[in-house]
């Protein structure tokens, strides 16, 4: 009898080791990471991602090869859907700005898509419970530790033919803050397991409690949102203008196109013009830069 309980238990330890490498349940440290936000996060860097809420593969490849480390896909506000997101990433599927994706809510259904074209970032708003955080976990994570399904997609040509053992590892989990109530449970909210990084939604805080930045009561909610999320040694999330002014913040929301646009013909207009030395009447040759 005692034979057979370690033969039993040999074949337990080993079939765990089998499911473990079949499904990428190994430390991150080996699982392939092409997911380049979480690598410079863990190097201590601050990563920063510009707006899209067209969808327009030009504007989406323009922006994905402009200097951003990620690409906030905008899908709350804006009336992109998954047909058009999935053809702006494969558009610029070698571009070094990474696909990451504001859902409209965690729901299995919007998960389930964003992550199958590709997102390696999965950004929930309006979170103000711990029970949607660890939906969005279960939803975008494999079995074991979710129960995302498979099925098509286009992920696999994107980031490569191992992408079932690795996906766990590389999709990122975002946790939007933007009412008084999520941020009564900001621990609870940063100690779910698989949240990569909490973000505080600096304009609807302001909206929700009726207070602007710097008024004491909103800096109390921004401090406890921050404190939380340290002491559950997860990355501090924010908008781009805090970016030099607030210490601790490692994930930045960039502008969106049409203010990148206004802000760039305002400079061709005035003094900082960098095409004020062309010579007059000197049209750019289509696909050029002329003013480098």
């Amino acid at each position: 009898m005692r034979k057979i309980n370690i033969t039993l238990s040999l074949l337990v330890l080993l079939l765990g080791s089998m499911l473990s490498s079949a499904y990428g349940q190994q430390g991150d440290d080996q699982v392939r990471i092409f997911n380049t936000v979480k690598t410079k996060l863990a190097e201590g860097r601050q990563v920063v991602g510009g707006t899209v809420s067209t969808p327009d593969p030009d504007i989406y490849c323009a922006m994905a090869n402009s200097g951003y480390d990620f690409i906030w896909i905008e899908m709350q506000h804006s009336h992109l859907g998954y047909t058009d997101v999935a053809r702006m990433i494969w558009a610029c599927k070698d571009a070094p700005a990474i696909p990451f994706i504001r859902v409209p809510d965690a729901t299995e259904g919007a998960i389930q898509k964003a992550t199958d074209i590709g997102a390696l970032g999965i950004i929930v708003p309006m979170v103000d419970t711990a029970e949607k955080m660890e939906n969005a976990v279960k939803y975008a994570k494999y079995p074991p530790m979710g129960r995302r399904s498979q099925g098509g997609g286009q992920y696999g040509a994107l980031w490569g033919r191992d992408y079932r053992q690795t996906a766990n590892a590389n999709v990122m989990i975002i946790a939007m803050i933007e009412t008084p109530e999520g941020v009564a449970v900001a621990d609870e909210i940063a100690a779910v397991e698989g949240v990569d990084i909490v973000f505080i939604a600096s304009s609807d805080l302001g909206s929700f409690s009726g207070r602007r930045q710097g008024d004491p009561v909103y800096e109390s909610l921004v401090t406890r949102i921050v404190d939380e999320t340290q002491r559950a040694g997860k990355y501090i999330g924010g908008p781009s203008a805090w970016m030099t002014s607030r210490e601790g913040y490692h994930f930045f929301q960039g502008p969106g196109t049409s203010s990148l646009i206004r802000t760039g013909v305002r400079v061709t207009l005035g003094a900082d013009d960098p095409c004020r030395f062309v010579a007059s009447g000197t049209a750019p040759v289509q696909g050029e830069d002329p003013c480098p």
